[in-house]
């Protein structure tokens, strides 16, 4: 292997931290790399062509009083592949709140475990008062450029998807929205628009917009909903887009004190807006279903008169308090994704009728769906979902759902190793849904090391095609994204 510094961090954290979110398969990083040239044990597909980026929440500083693992600033990694080879870099995403908080030397903006009012500076971007945009969420590429964002909605900051060299902010041809983007805006790989949504306190409370393949704003209408939400995600069809109310949201009594704790009303039901992907306010129709929360979406296609809708319903998505755990533990356990009962559901509205039909499609707790991106609002039949750890956030494999047969293939990874989103690779000139490969960083605290492997996505086994060893070991984190493309001067 190859590598070479790019930059090297101070970090400000305590020496042999313990805490739970900045250890172990936590653990932050401060140096970026570019290395090539990478040992890999097996063989590197030849017809794998493209780049695996990953964003994760990686910080240098400590909160001011309680820190939250997505507080961590956004740190971007990238592995490109071509011909059997590859390469690898990451970056800080240096966002304004990075740079101003290096050079302060502290943390300036109030945590997601913290009240706004410790916050040092009053200012701050999305839907939280005095809160940091660390575009440490999620990570897309539109119109050739990686594009990171923040799940409370913040600016989006754009990279040469291969070799991450920075390229300053989104504008949306200078009308980039006053309430920003939240994670998860959608690439619709057939026409190659970018559609996205935000959400904040004030009415009407959510945005949704289109971004054509040009990267001009082309379409933003209000989506009215009763009050500040907290929603997460959203999907498309061929002709809709498809955003949602869940019932679970911040206190109102508790923001109107400067907290923002969320509350589960199972009172209330899980409402979805549909609506004309260029379609106005009076076009969106609502449909209603079980409370629950959804954090992610897997796909969204059409059938005749029905929208079919699939995603993770959460059977406890407000896990109770224990008295025997301590502030800690009662806090991050909105992070257990075991303790939420997240599963695979889907959700059918009949555009005639405007009744919604629900069922279960597996009783196996899972979360973060991939599929390939091609079918991206058109029916698929194969999901790609990570299998979580029990009692934290982290990923021990990957679930390959059959959607048509009702089965599924469990990769789990050896005890200590963790994966990152696993985004599905489709080969060089592949026809087959499934005719790929599967691509994940691990994250090895066993033997202090980090590799991205490489799966036969048609049949995945417990073993990879290839583990491609990178500089060090990374942290975890949340999202990634597959660009299908060779890299600049690949034959």
């Amino acid at each position: 292997m190859k590598v070479q510094v790019h930059e090297r961090f101070q970090s400000g954290l305590p020496e042999g931290d313990t805490h739970p979110y900045r250890s172990g398969a936590w653990r932050p990083q401060q140096v970026e790399y570019d290395a090539w040239d990478l040992d890999v044990v097996g063989e590197i597909p030849r017809d794998l062509a493209g780049v695996y980026l990953r964003n994760t929440e990686n910080p240098l500083l400590p909160a001011r009083h309680r820190y939250h693992p997505f507080d961590g600033d956004g740190m971007l990694h990238a592995i490109a592949f071509a011909d059997g080879g590859a390469v690898y870099h990451n970056r800080f995403v240096r966002t304004d709140g990075f740079l101003a908080e290096r050079d302060a030397g502290e943390h300036l903006w109030a945590g997601l475990a913290e009240s706004p009012d410790v916050a040092v500076r009053k200012d701050g971007w999305g839907a939280r008062p005095r809160t940091k945009d660390a575009s440490s969420t999620d990570v897309v590429v539109h119109r050739g450029r990686a594009l990171t964002s923040f799940y409370l909605c913040g600016e989006l900051y754009a990279f040469d998807p291969f070799t991450l060299e920075a390229s300053g902010k989104e504008d949306f041809g200078g009308r980039f929205p006053a309430d920003g983007v939240s994670a998860h805006p959608k690439i619709d790989e057939n026409t190659g628009e970018m559609l996205f949504f935000n959400y904040g306190t004030e009415a009407p409370y959510m945005h949704y917009g289109v971004v054509d393949a040009e990267g001009a704003l082309a379409h933003y209408v209000d989506v009215p909903l009763p009050g500040p939400r907290l929603p997460h995600d959203m999907a498309f069809t061929e002709r809709f887009a498809i955003v949602n109310d869940c019932p679970l949201f911040w206190d109102p009594k508790a923001m109107t004190q400067g907290a923002y704790i969320p509350r589960f009303h199972p009172d209330l039901p899980t409402r979805f807006g549909v609506i004309p992907r260029r379609g106005g306010t009076e076009d969106i129709r609502w449909f209603e279903a079980d409370p629950t929360f959804v954090l992610h979406w897997i796909n969204a296609w059409e059938e005749g008169d029905e929208i079919v809708l699939d995603g993770f319903f959460q059977d406890t998505p407000s896990p109770p308090h224990r008295k025997d755990w301590t502030v800690e533990q009662n806090l991050y356990r909105y992070l257990d994704l075991f303790s939420m009962q997240a599963r695979a559901h889907r959700w059918r509205f009949d555009l005639r009728t405007g009744a919604c039909r629900e069922e279960r499609l597996s009783d196996r707790i899972q979360e973060f769906g991939m599929i390939n991106g091609r079918y991206g609002g058109r029916k698929n039949r194969f999901a790609y979902n990570a299998l979580p750890a029990e009692g934290w956030f982290g990923f021990e494999g990957v679930i390959k759902m059959d959607l048509d047969a009702g089965t599924e293939q469990v990769v789990a990874l050896p005890e200590g190793v963790y994966a990152s989103e696993t985004v599905m690779a489709p080969r060089e000139g592949s026809r087959a849904e499934d005719d790929g490969y599967l691509v994940t960083f691990t994250m090895d605290v066993n033997h202090d090391r980090s590799e991205c492997w490489i799966f036969d996505a048609a049949n995945p086994g417990p073993d990879p095609i290839a583990r491609v060893a990178l500089p060090e070991r990374i942290c975890s984190g949340t999202h990634a994204f597959w660009h299908g493309a060779p890299p600049p001067g690949a034959p």
